[in-house]
């Protein structure tokens, strides 16, 4: 599971087998070590759970889906999920924007070891 930050937005991108294991288990976890301290992050399906949203504690960010939201995403071919999450006094600069997409074969890196799991990108059947 790759994971992008950029400002106030979090994206979650997923490989076939990631998306197959999550819908067996309902969540999956990464790590990313540096030296003493480390960055994890997760994503979990939860049928009490309203909207998409996101969560940071204790160097953790957990990414929540309602579960019939993640299984219509899991089963179909429907590329992302998005939600956006207001995080301070309700203004619009304030909010945090999620997605969670499947991972696409890279059409320009070839050699890229994610390709073997990615999913086989839509351009590539117009080349």
């Amino acid at each position: 599971m790759k994971l992008r930050i950029r400002g106030n937005s979090l994206r979650l991108r997923l490989l076939r087998g990631e998306i197959e294991r999550f819908g067996k288990t309902g969540c999956l976890a990464e790590t990313i070590q540096f030296g003493a301290a480390q960055l994890a992050y997760s994503l979990e399906m939860r049928s009490e759970a309203q909207t998409i949203n996101a969560r940071f504690a204790d160097n953790q960010i957990t990414v929540i889906i309602p579960e019939s939201v993640a299984r219509n995403w899991i089963e179909s071919e429907q590329v992302g999920l998005t939600g956006e999450q207001q995080i301070e006094n309700n203004a619009p600069e304030n909010v945090l924007k999620i997605t969670i997409e499947k991972d696409f074969v890279c059409l320009e890196r070839k050699d890229d070891p994610d390709n073997t799991d990615a999913f086989p990108h839509p351009l590539e059947k117009c080349a």
